[in-house]
């Protein structure tokens, strides 16, 4: 029998507000806001295995750990060992570890085509940094990104499309300069002809290219690998650096990630606190000729204090020695299609205009006719309806991405009881929603 919570916006009210007072907005990050969905969110007290649990100690089956590195699920207890035996040694010490090296070497040999590695804080610090470096590397200003792909908060990201398709951009933010912005040009994601068009007017001028391989702040768009095939020969042709952001995709669709999914050699990359096993760390790395370029060997800027940090080091590496085990990604893989196909297929049974895809243990859920293929598809999904699934299952103790334009995840730990909970909730919130 599954258990209907009560309404829990009531203990969860008293810390919203209590957060505000001191907090913008209550949240130190606008997802938490639930802005999107509506409502009060959810504080966490703890988290073990595939639940969270709220401060009353409510739990929910987690399908967000946190935006995707628990993908062994919470307080795994090997990651939780490898940070106390660190901790004892020391939290930071501003100097070289081995333990820096040893992740760098591992990220190295999973993916050769990254040659040099340089840890850092977070996932915006990498693409900050890979952008710097691409333009110091070129000698080029202009950066091209995609509508909807997020690469963190630095200036020169956020940037919309100006008026015309192949127009220069203006920010999206408060506080970002129109001269940043006028370097930034974003096209239509999984487009090739505007990828052909844009190459066409300003490829001489082009730095970098970066983007999502597989998008993932859109909610969830697979691109066509002609889409991928035909970026990476048109960056080759102009000398223009690819970027390839798997902050998000990075050893969560796969081990060798999504570039190996698609078969495209990127020529740099970027992660996040996934290499971290879930604690603040980023990485930016690629080919050599162009990792050199960075200081110390060459005169692109860059460093940071708590760049390798040994906790985040130690924890990863912790991690890695599970995520390299045989059949761990098609285990994961294989536990994603089961929910996956699953909701579908109730959705189907009671006539709802549903859809969902996913690639290793990343998922994304559209409440549409057609999967999305760009930001324009996700944007005309019934998002009224994606809200009132998310409440709707919620109350049931199911944790979902809380926004429509954000993907889902999965973990080792979840079981297949924990999905087939999952889909009797959907069914019971797909009738709900029937007779609405």
């Amino acid at each position: 029998m599954t258990q209907v919570f009560a309404d829990p916006k009531t203990a969860d009210q008293v810390h919203f507000e209590k957060a505000k007072r001191h907090i913008p907005g209550g949240v130190n990050s606008p997802v938490r806001a639930f802005t999107g969905v509506g409502g009060t969110p959810v504080f966490v007290s703890k988290a073990k295995g595939a639940y969270i649990y709220d401060t009353e100690g409510r739990p929910y089956i987690d399908y967000v750990g946190s935006w995707g590195p628990m993908i062994l699920g919470h307080a795994f207890d090997p990651v939780i060992n490898a940070v106390k035996t660190a901790a004892d040694d020391g939290l930071s010490f501003g100097c070289p570890t081995p333990f820096e090296t040893t992740m760098a070497d591992l990220i190295c040999e999973l993916i050769p085509h990254i040659e040099l590695i340089r840890m850092v804080s977070s996932g915006t610090e990498a693409t900050m940094s890979a952008i710097r470096l691409a333009r110091g590397y070129t000698g080029r200003d202009k950066i091209v990104k995609f509508e909807g792909c997020y690469h963190g908060h630095s200036d020169s990201l956020l940037v919309k499309a100006g008026s015309g398709m192949l127009d220069i951009g203006e920010p999206t933010s408060k506080g970002v300069p129109a001269d940043f912005a006028k370097h930034t040009l974003t096209l239509p994601y999984n487009d090739i002809e505007a990828l052909k068009a844009a190459f066409e007017k300003f490829g001489s001028e082009l730095a970098c290219v970066i983007i999502e391989p597989i998008a993932g702040n859109m909610n969830m768009i697979i691109p066509t690998k002609e889409f991928h095939q035909t970026l990476r020969q048109l960056c080759t042709d102009y000398g223009v650096v690819l970027i390839f952001d798997e902050v998000m995709t990075g050893f969560r669709v796969g081990l060798k990630g999504a570039s190996h999914y698609f078969g495209i050699q990127p020529d740099l990359t970027t992660f996040g606190k996934i290499i971290g096993a879930g604690l603040p760390v980023g990485a930016f790395g690629g080919k050599k000729e162009i990792m050199e370029c960075i200081a110390p060997l060459g005169g692109v800027y860059q460093a940071g204090t708590l760049s390798g940090n040994p906790l985040a080091m130690r924890a990863g590496k912790a991690m890695f020695e599970h995520l390299t085990k045989p059949d761990f990604y098609e285990e994961l893989t294989a536990k994603t299609a089961y929910l996956v196909n699953g909701l579908k297929a109730v959705a189907k049974k009671h006539s709802i205009a549903f859809n969902a895809c996913y690639v290793g243990g990343m998922f994304g859920l559209f409440f549409s006719e057609n999967l999305p293929k760009n930001f324009n598809d996700v944007a005309n999904a019934d998002t009224k309806r994606f809200n009132e699934f998310f409440h709707a299952m919620l109350k049931q103790g199911i944790y979902l991405a809380p926004s429509a334009f954000e993907a889902s995840f999965m973990s080792a730990a979840h079981s297949y009881d924990d999905l087939d909970k999952t889909i009797a909730c959907a069914e019971r919130v797909f009738l709900e929603l029937v007779a609405s």
